[in-house]
């Protein structure tokens, strides 16, 4: 998008646990050079990189991220709470 004058300015909201919602039409460049546009009055770029639409947001990052087994109580945190 060139910087014109003429055009206004774009409204970016970042969330901190969430996507960057910015006010479209807008034009995206991706890491490989393809460039994907969205004509939509708000569009939600995904932040987490789990979406399966990236680079639109799919709300993909409000889903719990899977526990690793360090994550998981011990024998003896299970014993503890069945004396």
């Amino acid at each position: 998008m060139p910087n014109d004058s003429s055009e206004r300015r774009r409204r970016i909201t970042a969330q901190r646990t969430g996507p960057l919602l910015i006010e479209g039409p807008v034009e995206v460049t991706l890491d490989d050079g393809t460039v994907v546009s969205s004509d939509r009055f708000c569009v939600a770029l995904c932040t987490c990189r789990r979406s399966r639409t990236y680079p639109w947001c799919d709300t993909s990052h409000r889903k719990p991220a899977r526990p690793s087994q360090t994550d998981t109580p011990g024998p003896e945190a299970t014993s503890k709470l069945n004396p």
